[in-house]
């Protein structure tokens, strides 16, 4: 008798163990040491990735900088033409030669929404709660035949995210997103692979995205990633002089 109440009391420990190891806290917490830690991610100030995209037969060249606090900077170029957008914390604004357009401009509440979610060099499951951030351990899923942890974030600026991070690695495999723009529900996939270590900090190497259900992935290829590297606020800002131009009252 005695031995079977042991057998029981462990099999209960054993069985609360396993439910505290799945609290989405415990998981995130996880995913974030997997990553480098904390205190390794919150020591870098600022970080350069410059990648390879590649959709077909079309190839292009993008960079993304951020610095803290909230400031992101992403360059998409082709035969030496870029279109800039950035993010400095209050304002977005973008150059985009491809429409024509040679002078920054404004953009919209709806397009700086995945804008101002890129500005945070930590991303959203880092302090998830101060943010504004729910999430929920949802169970368990497969991301092309290995077990994931699947996470639900409802974000403060009313998207959803999907985080599938690998049950052994505590990586993220697989990202799904819903976010509305201009009343339309938008839905994708993104990928990520090929995890490399800088200074300490894993980063995908390989990232993958496309519509939900499309077959059709783009490709991103990373090159290099650098961290603290000196960034000038006014790099993330709307240039002063250009906009003054356009500003310029037309019939006057």
């Amino acid at each position: 008798m005695v031995r079977v109440f042991v057998a029981i009391l462990a099999a209960s420990i054993t069985c609360v163990s396993i439910a505290r190891a799945q609290t989405v806290d415990e998981v995130i917490a996880k995913n974030i040491q997997a990553h480098g830690g904390a205190e390794k991610l919150k020591s870098i100030n600022t970080a350069r990735t410059t990648a390879k995209f590649t959709q077909g037969s079309f190839r292009a060249e993008v960079m993304q900088e951020n610095k803290r606090p909230g400031k992101v900077r992403e360059e998409f170029s082709i035969q030496g033409m870029a279109q800039v957008q950035a993010y400095d914390g209050k304002a977005g604004w973008q150059i985009n030669p491809f429409g024509g357009r040679k002078d920054p401009e404004l953009l919209s509440q709806d397009d700086l929404k995945s804008l101002v979610v890129d500005a945070d060099i930590d991303g959203p499951l880092v302090d998830y709660k101060a943010k504004g951030h729910k999430a929920e351990l949802v169970g368990h899923d497969s991301v092309e035949g290995t077990d994931c942890y699947k996470i639900k974030l409802s974000m403060k600026n009313g998207d959803v995210r999907y985080y599938y991070l690998d049950t052994d690695s505590f990586l993220e495999l697989k990202l799904e997103i819903q976010t509305t723009i201009r009343g339309a529900l938008q839905e994708s996939e993104v990928y990520y692979g090929d995890y490399e270590k800088v200074n300490g900090v894993y980063y995908p190497f390989s990232v993958e995205q496309a519509p939900k259900g499309s077959s059709s992935r783009a490709q991103i290829s990373v090159e290099k990633v650098e961290q603290n590297v000196p960034m000038d606020d006014a790099h993330f800002s709307v240039p002063v002089s250009k906009p003054e131009v356009k500003a310029s009252p037309a019939g006057s």
